[in-house]
């Protein structure tokens, strides 16, 4: 009988004991997502993350571009007014070609890009331009992201193409 009571002891403290372990691993996991989530956040907080973050989802098929499905997804990159002329463009052309007529980011409609590089931003009052370069079909091309810094961190106000382009006087045009 005094061996059935000891194991039965046993039996509760290895119950306690795994419940502890189990509830040690989901506080490191929560800890873990929490800091993972706070380092990316940190991490787009600044101009040149922020516009290779657009580049990665362009390259995942994820771009904010010429989707319906989140308006989150362009206020996570572009300022809010930006945003909104991107959006009434996707939703009003349907799926068919509206002001935006190409890739935005590369300024072209076909692409073979090689020698790529997002460059440090220089900083100019209050805002920082983001130089990104590459050779799309063996033309070196520049594409400047005009970045500004608000409540919810940098987020691009404008794209310079060159020659007066811009993405903003894309849908001037257009309008």
């Amino acid at each position: 009988m005094i061996n059935q009571i000891q194991i039965g002891k046993s039996g509760n403290a290895m119950k306690s004991l795994k419940s502890i372990t189990i509830l040690l691993v989901c506080f490191w996991v929560a800890g873990s997502l929490t800091i993972r989530g706070q380092h990316r956040a940190k991490a787009l907080s600044s101009p040149e993350v922020l516009v290779a973050d657009l580049y990665r989802a362009e390259k995942e098929k994820r771009s904010p571009f010429f989707q319906t499905r989140s308006r989150a997804l362009l206020y996570k990159y572009f300022e809010k007014d930006l945003s909104d002329l991107i959006w009434r463009d996707a939703v009003k052309s349907k799926g068919e070609v509206g002001v935006i007529d190409g890739d935005p980011l590369y300024d072209a409609q076909d692409m073979e890009i090689k020698n790529f590089s997002i460059n440090k931003p220089r900083y100019e009052a209050a805002q920082a331009l983001v130089d990104v370069t590459f050779e799309n079909f063996g033309q070196k091309k520049t594409v400047t992201f005009t970045m500004v810094k608000g409540a919810a961190g940098w987020r691009v106000h404008d794209i310079i193409y060159g020659d007066g382009r811009t993405l903003r006087s894309e849908f001037k045009e257009g309008s």
